[in-house]
């Protein structure tokens, strides 16, 4: 309910109109210059208007305000009496009828008389409302008192009537009745007069302003008058302007019309060197390309050569494998031939050595003997002469190798010129030794025993050989005896020192004869032979002399306690008559192995004898040993080997692939198990397991038997064991080839092998796979079983392929017996989609509500190369809730068909399809399939869905608000549950007006199983009984209703809000409720309101605040009629107690003392240590420790001091210690809440008339109560700069700087603040340069602020941060000064002159600070400028104007080829400090010879204003002397590329001499004016640089300067020297001779030749002619 007072006008004066103008919501509308106005606050009343009876005691005090509208008045008149004592002629309204300008002041005077006339209308219109509404009550009042008094007389007739009739009730009850109306009519007349007295004090009021309108009528006119004046003046600057304009816009379209023909010439210029430049480029393409396509030729010759080259290589490998295959089969073929000639040989040798011992033994001569020493003989001498070969042929190699050495030598030092220095890897022997070498080594030795060192050999060989008997061939022995003397002999010759006397001569000299080799012979210990010596023939033996057959004694699948016998068969294979004897079987098998052997006596060549086996095991093991047999050539031996029964399990295969299938097909394959051994064993098939390396290689049919492999492992092998084993490790020498050759050539046996293996490395990587993916692979019934031996099993494998990809399957063959290892198996297979399938076959509707309807589409996917027919189903169950459409239909062949599916759960879905949905889950899950006509497979697919509900529920059905206040609210919560498992949104619809639901005025969303608090709040409009309900409505478009009732009561007083809820306010900030305490009129008093005392009598208000509360009401107290209302500003201020920070910097200085106590106590006891520590030697000269005594009176503070706190009130000069305690508390403070409950109490009346210091009397019936809710929080945002100061300082700023200054802010709250300023003036100096953002909690932010004063004065301004909960309110203030900064070069340009190149030369530039203030500045130089053109040049025209005499050089010359700046600046930017000076240095640094090199540099300050603009120059030379003056040869801009030094053909040695010249033309012009002739005169300059490396100067001269005479011309000097640092003048003059022709121009050529580091030549061209125009 909002009631407001009448009008009010308030007049302002002249010092507070700016505050009005910003705070008031209506401004009138002559306001649009920012001047001060009146302001008016208006209100209206939505139920009944009330008069304010304050308004008149303000009318005096709004009238007294008019006295500065007087003096205004006066003012004018008063300027004018001022104007005619200075000057006496005129005023000002006559300057402003002439059409003068007008002044600021008069026109600010015009507006603000123009603004108060308004304002002073304005209150009179004001106030013939206030009396026109006042009239207005007066008539209504009188006719109410009117109605009143007709209605009384009605009551006295009618008492009179029924007192007549002696109806005494009614005559009662008329009474009454008449009482209450004489009340009433009473009360109507009070307010009367109450009205009455108004109307007069209004209407005197109203009087006194039309006087004063009266009074300013002629101030009036004259205000219209300037008015009109003004606006004609306004008119015609107008005017004037707009003329201005249109001629501006005029000029301006000149120019640009003058700017598109300038661009249209260059456009031009530009496209016709564009075109120039686009011709060269196509010559230089078709150059370039005839240069590619000789390029591409030529690699493509090179190419084909590579090729050729390649092939023919190729085919030289291919020829050379075909030879050596061609050689390996050709010395096959001569290996045989020469075995079956030796063969041959031997035969008849002997055939030759039988008839020799028979003729031998027939001459009584012992043959073997005799056979053997004479072959023992022929075989010394035949190695002895092979021995010498080998020397010879040694000796001689070794000899060529030195004189090769020594060539190589000499033709070392031919080359180089230089003594070759010894090598010390080669050893190469000195030139004057190499012959004494050479003779020492080839000299004879004397020979040494060969028998003392042959024997040795001979005891150390047979002790490691131990397989050999002692009549083993001795031929051998000796030659490898004799190889190893050879090489070490040979090696320690060659190991002699380059230079004697490093090593030790110990060398020993090579041996020159062969060593005789000493002749063992052999006693026989046979009692056969006892009587006689036994002669070895001079054949030598390999191997046993005695073989077996069969080689080996193998007792295979024995079984305990039965008897094996064997035969074995000993044959004589030596070449001598031999006897073999029995010496026993190893001690492994004495106890199962007996050998039934008689020995034979004596047995020649090839004769054999018998001998039996017999074995007879008792245990159940493998056992291998040998028989041991002696001969007359060594003992020899037969392996023996017994195995048990064995299992010899393997596969026909280990790889089975079935291929591609279709999905829904079953195939099987076969494998077939097979036991090789005589044992029996279990086996099973086993997929758990995953493969290892020892189990992937398994016995298979291709591969060797257990036995050979365990013949191949014994060391005594035979000749085929050994093979065997030779063929087993070519084998695996193959495969280590293809391990460390990958493509190299392997052995036919290297492919079978390596397959294998890397099929089990694969099984055993993709085991953990193999599981996963063995759904559709499967095992057979047989799956375990014995198989028996020499047997063999099937085992079946079936793949039924059901989802499309890949499918393998890795497992083992497990076995019983644990000899025998898992024979791995893989199976591989492809499993291809059946024709037609479902795309999605998992269809996911999410979560789905009952009776509603949700459509999806099904895609099926074709790619048969036919059409065929789909059928749809539906299982029975869901058939009312779900359908598929169409149901049935034809699909194109390689095409794509869409079924459209429809769900519509209904609430029977729990009762239809109990086996597919789940009610307590609410979890649905469909089976689907499409039935395709010739498909043995159905596409399948599954619906899933979650079907819930859309319910909302209330906690309760009714709410009762019972009794409630019509000024107070009276809240009640209801909790609303969302049981769906969507979320819900959710809103109260037609709620009325008396009710007001939160949170979000009852609409939000409810997410699912959740349940929301909603806060009913009702306040009663009228004092009745409410009987209403609340609908509440989903966004299911569901209604759900609540039942409320309450009933409403009124009080005398009322208040617009009974409950404020402050918000969270931080401490510092402060935050303002405003509400009204109403008191309405008796009309509006209903039934059912309290019945006062006194009715309609003023009332009496007082707010109880409690004593040092952060609560304030503004009025507190005060005084209402009826009808009236009061504004209620209630304030809520949180802040620190001073107390709390008091004890908080107690508690600070506790805790800082306490810290220095413990680290003084810390630093005295390491003192105490330390002095203890130091021995002090007493009298006697002994040492003691020296333990100071502790003083009484100790320099620290003592504990009784540190109990002694400070006072609060010595805390007081202590400012800092106090800010350290309220930062410590507020970033600590953690929130606080105050509920409080003002009373207002109200009184029955006003106080009585005769005791006016009597107190009214109160009733506690009528108090009202104010509810408030108070948080305060911690504040967001806290200073942590500028010691927390809210005041930034800028000082002293020098005019047209910009000075940035920081304060920081952090953020100590938990949530993340959004920071915003206020608007500083857009035309004030002040500015914030770093935009505010948002800080995280516990983060810190910089503010920047800039300074950059325009005009010299002081300012000051305010800017406020803002976040979401707090303001932050900065003052910033600054002084600016106007900065004088001088330079030491006046401007203009600085020459560097000549320096050699790379050299640097620098110039110094002074500036200095006169002003109070440090001012910053810049260097500038123009090559360093982004903006300034490409290229090095201004402009184009630079490049396009012809040079003459004053050649115009662009700003930026030449650059340096490294990159480097030519011209540098030190420092490029800084500040130089009030009153103080700065040297910039200007460094000049060219690489290159140029006399081009120019820059510009610019020394501005920070505020844009330049101190000074310096144009540098300098002259680059490569030489000491330079040469200035001439005409301009060449453009001043040149090429950052150095110049070409590379040359298509060497240079001449006439070249190479001849010295470059360097151009250089002086163009003389005589002038004849008069028929006077002027000679032409131009001078050069000859320089010579001033370096440090050279000091001396230079000289120059002219080369025959005689002959110049003749043509007229003249040098002066011809010759002369110049010092460094120094230039020469050369003066060079023509006078036309007398045979001179007019236009004829006389040109020579003389070099001139300047000579310092370097000589120099000038080829200086003269060139005159005479003009007849003055130039």
């Amino acid at each position: 309910m909002k009631i407001s007072c009448q009008e009010v006008v308030i007049l302002n004066p002249p010092g507070e109109m700016d505050v009005e103008d910003r705070e008031s919501p209506c401004e009138i509308a002559s306001d649009s210059c920012g001047l001060p106005s009146v302001h008016l606050s208006t209100g209206e009343d939505s139920d009944e208007d009330f008069s304010c009876p304050e308004t008149s005691n303000e009318d005096g005090a709004a009238l007294s305000h008019l006295d500065w509208l007087e003096e205004l008045y006066e003012f004018p008149s008063a300027r004018r009496e001022d104007h005619d004592d200075v000057d006496g002629d005129g005023d000002l309204a006559v300057a402003a009828v002439d059409g003068e300008k007008r002044r600021y002041a008069e026109t600010a005077r015009m507006f603000k008389l123009r603004r108060n006339l308004d304002q002073l209308d304005c209150f009179h219109r004001q106030k013939e409302r206030d009396v026109l509404k006042a009239r207005e009550e007066l008539k209504l009042c009188c006719h109410n008192i009117e109605s009143l008094v007709e209605h009384r007389d009605n009551l006295e007739r009618e008492i009179e009537r029924q007192r007549a009739a002696d109806d005494s009730v009614a005559v009662f009850r008329l009474r009454s009745q008449h009482k209450h109306l004489c009340q009433e009519l009473q009360t109507e007349e009070e307010l009367e007069g109450h009205i009455n007295t108004g109307l007069k004090q209004q209407e005197l009021v109203l009087r006194e302003v039309e006087v004063e309108l009266g009074r300013f009528s002629s101030l009036r006119q004259e205000v219209q008058e300037e008015q009109r004046l003004f606006q004609a003046h306004k008119n015609q600057k107008t005017s004037t302007r707009l003329q201005q304009e249109r001629k501006a816009s005029q000029n301006l379209q000149l120019k640009m019309q003058h700017l598109k023909q300038k661009q249209a010439v260059l456009l031009k210029t530009e496209e016709a060197g564009c075109q120039t430049k686009i011709e060269e480029g196509r010559a230089n393409h078709k150059i370039a390309c005839n240069y590619l396509k000789e390029t591409i030729r030529r690699m493509q010759r090179q190419e084909a050569e590579k090729q050729q080259q390649r092939r023919e290589f190729l085919e030289k490998r291919i020829q050379a494998v075909n030879s050596l295959k061609s050689n390996i089969a050709a010395t096959q073929e001569s290996l045989r031939l020469q075995q079956s000639r030796a063969r041959v040989n031997a035969q008849k040798e002997e055939v030759r050595r039988r008839q020799l011992r028979e003729s031998l033994e027939a001459q009584g001569i012992n043959s073997i003997k005799h056979m053997y020493q004479q072959k023992q003989v022929e075989e010394i001498k035949r190695k002895q002469a092979e021995f010498e070969e080998r020397q010879k042929s040694k000796r001689v190699e070794i000899v060529a190798k030195i004189l090769q050495e020594e060539r190589q030598v000499k033709s070392r030092r031919r080359h180089r010129g230089l003594p070759p220095k010894p090598s010390t890897c080669d050893r190469v022997p000195l030139p004057g030794r190499a012959g004494e070498t050479l003779l020492r080594y080839l000299a004879p030795r004397p020979p040494s025993d060969p028998e003392e060192r042959a024997t040795p050999q001979l005891i150390r060989f047979s002790d490691v050989s131990s397989s050999s008997s002692a009549s083993s061939d001795v031929g051998d022995l000796e030659e490898t005896v004799y190889r190893e003397e050879d090489h070490r002999g040979l090696a320690d010759s060659l190991a002699e020192p380059e230079f004697s006397g490093l090593w030790d001569q110990n060398h020993e000299q090579l041996p020159d004869k062969k060593m005789a080799v000493a002749q063992t012979e052999v006693k026989q210990k046979d009692p056969a032979l006892a009587g006689g010596a036994l002669n070895i023939p001079a054949k030598k033996m390999r191997g046993p002399p005695f073989i077996s057959k069969p080689e080996v004694i193998f007792f295979k699948d024995f079984e305990v306690g039965i008897i094996y016998k064997q035969k074995i068969v000993l044959t004589n294979v030596s070449y001598v008559t031999n006897y073999c004897k029995l010496l026993g079987v190893s001690a492994r098998l004495k106890d199962f192995l007996s050998i039934n052997f008689e020995p034979p006596g004596s047995l020649s060549t090839g004769m054999s004898c018998d001998m039996q086996a017999v074995f007879q095991p008792t245990i159940n093991e493998d056992l291998k040993g040998e028989v041991h047999f002696v001969s007359a050539l060594g003992p020899f031996s037969v392996p023996v080997r017994c195995t048990i029964k064995k299992c010899e399990l393997e596969v026909d295969g280990q790889f089975i692939d079935f291929g591609s299938h279709v999905v829904g097909q079953t195939i099987s394959r076969i494998i077939t198990l097979t036991n090789k051994g005589a044992l029996a064993t279990l086996f099973s098939l086993d997929t758990s397991s995953c493969l290892i390396p020892e189990t992937s290689r398994v016995q298979t049919a291709s591969n060797v038997s257990a036995n050979t492999c365990q013949e191949n492992r014994n060391p005594d092998t035979t000749s085929e064991g050994r093979s065997r084993s030779v063929s087993m490790g070519t084998v695996a020498l193959s495969e280590a080839l293809q391990k460390e050759h990958p493509g190299s050539e392997a052995s036919t046996t290297g492919p079978e092998i390596v397959p294998e293996a890397r099929a089990s490395s694969d099984g055993h990587v993709q085991m953990s796979d193999s599981h996963a993916d063995s759904g559709d692979l499967s095992l057979g019934y047989v799956r375990e079983g014995e198989i028996g031996p020499l047997q063999s099993l099937q085992l079946e494998v079936l793949f039924s392929p059901t989802i499309p990809g890949r499918v393998q399957l890795d497992f083992h063959i497990v076995f019983s017996d644990f000899t025998s290892k898992p024979i791995p198996i893989q199976v591989r297979g492809v499993a291809v989609s059946v024709p037609v399938w479902v795309v999605q076959p998992s269809i996911d509707l999410k979560i789905c509500m009952f009776d509603r309807l949700y459509q999806d589409s099904i895609v099926v996917q074709s790619r048969a190369s036919s059409a065929l027919r789909l059928t749809f189903e539906v299982c029975p169950e869901m058939r009312k809730h779900m359908e598929l459409l169409p149901k049935t239909a034809f699909i194109q062949a390689r095409s794509s068909f869409n079924a459209q599916l429809k769900f519509l759960p209904r609430s029977s879905l729990s009762k239809d399809a109990k086996n597919l949905f789940d009610s307590d889950t609410g979890v649905l899950e469909v089976p689907m399939a499409v039935q395709v006509a010739g498909q043995v497979t159905a596409a399948r697919f599954t619906v899933h869905a979650v079907v819930t509900s859309s319910e909302l529920q209330f906690d309760r059905t009714l709410v009762d608000f019972g009794f409630c206040s019509v000024h107070q609210s009276v809240t009640s919560s209801v909790r609303l549950t969302n049981p769906s498992l969507l979320p819900q949104d959710f809103g109260f619809l037609a709620v009325p007006e008396f009710i007001e639901l939160q949170p979000n005025d009852g609409f939000g969303t409810l997410l699912p199983q959740e349940t929301l608090e909603i806060d009913l709040v009702f306040s009663a409009k009228k004092a009745k009984e409410y009987n209403f309900q609340l609908r509440c409505k989903s966004g299911m478009n569901r209604d759900f209703l609540l039942s409320c009732r309450a009933a409403g009561v009124r009080p005398p007083l009322q208040l617009s809000h009974s409950l404020v809820k402050f918000g969270a306010t931080a401490l510092g900030d402060q935050s303002t409720a405003v509400l009204h305490l109403i008191y309405p009129p008796a009309n509006r008093q209903s039934s059912k309101s309290v019945p006062p005392v006194g009715k309609d009598a003023p009332r009496l208000f007082s707010f109880s605040v409690p004593e040092g509360s952060d609560i304030s009401i503004a009025p507190s107290a005060g005084r209402l009629l009826a009808g009236e209302r009061c504004l209620l500003q209630v304030t809520f201020r949180p802040r620190l107690p001073d107390k709390d920070i008091q004890e908080e910097a107690l508690r600070l200085l506790r805790r800082a003392e306490l810290h220095r106590v413990e680290e003084l106590g810390r630093s005295r006891r390491a003192e105490q240590e330390a002095f203890k520590e130091v021995p002090v030697v007493t009298g006697k000269g002994k040492k003691a420790s020296v333990i100071p005594k502790t003083s009484q009176a100790s320099d620290g503070p003592q504990p009784d001091q540190l109990t002694e706190s400070p006072t609060p009130a010595e805390l007081r000069p202590w400012p800092e210690r106090q800010e350290e305690a309220r930062a410590s508390l507020l970033h600590s403070f953690t929130g606080r809440y105050r509920e409080s409950t003002v009373p207002c109490f109200v009184s029955d009346g006003d106080p009585p008339q005769d005791d006016p210091q009597a107190q009214p009397a109160w009733s506690a019936f009528n108090t009202l109560y104010l509810q408030l809710q108070c948080p305060a929080v911690q504040p967001p945002l806290v200073v942590i700069s500028n010691s927390a100061r809210s005041v930034i300082d800028f000082h002293q700023v020098a005019v047209g700087e910009r000075v940035l200054k920081r304060f920081t802010v952090q953020n100590i709250s938990p949530e993340t603040l959004d920071l915003r300023s206020s608007v500083l003036d857009v035309h004030g100096p002040f500015s914030l340069v770093k935009a505010l953002r948002c800080i995280r909690p516990g983060e810190k932010h910089t503010v920047v602020l800039a300074f950059s004063p325009s005009l010299e004065k002081k300012y000051c301004e305010l800017l406020e941060v803002c976040s979401q909960k707090m303001t932050l309110e900065m003052t910033l203030s600054g002084v600016a000064v106007v900065p004088a900064v001088t330079s030491s070069h006046p401007g203009g340009v600085l020459d560097f002159g000549h320096v050699l190149q790379k050299e640097s030369t620098t110039r110094v530039l002074k500036l200095q600070n006169s002003s109070v203030v440090a001012v910053g500045f810049r260097a500038l130089l123009a090559s360093l400028s982004p903006s300034r053109p490409a290229g090095g040049a201004d402009s184009l025209t630079s490049l396009l104007r012809t040079y003459t005499d004053s050649p115009v050089h662009p700003t930026v010359g030449p650059q340096n080829f490294s990159g480097l700046s030519v011209f540098s600046v030190v420092p490029p930017e800084g500040s130089v400090a009030p009153g103080q000076s700065l040297d910039i240095t200007v460094t000049f640094r060219p690489d290159h010879p140029s006399v081009h090199y120019s820059d510009r540099l610019t020394v501005e300050l920070t505020n844009k204003s330049k101190v000074c603009v310096v144009d540098v120059k300098g002259a680059a030379s490569s030489h000491n002397m330079y040469l200035l003056g001439g005409d301009v040869l060449t453009v001043p801009i040149e090429s950052l590329l150095p110049p070409l030094t590379t040359r298509r053909h060497p240079l001449t040695e006439l070249e190479l001499k001849e010295k470059p010249t360097t151009p250089v033309l002086v163009t003389l012009r005589a002038t004849y004016t008069a028929g006077v002739l002027t000679p032409a005169v131009r001078e050069l300059q000859v320089g010579c640089i001033a370096t440090q490396s050279v000091t001396k100067g230079g000289e120059f001269h002219w080369d025959n300067a005689g002959s110049l005479q003749q043509l007229g011309f003249s040098v002066e000097p011809s010759k002369g020297s110049v010092e460094t640092g120094h230039k020469r003048t050369v003066t060079v003059t023509w006078v036309p001779h007398r045979g001179y022709k007019p236009h004829e121009v006389v040109q020579t050529c003389l070099p001139l030749t300047l000579t310092g580091d370097d000589t120099h030549v000038y080829r200086v061209t003269l060139m005159a002619l005479v003009s007849t125009t003055a130039d």
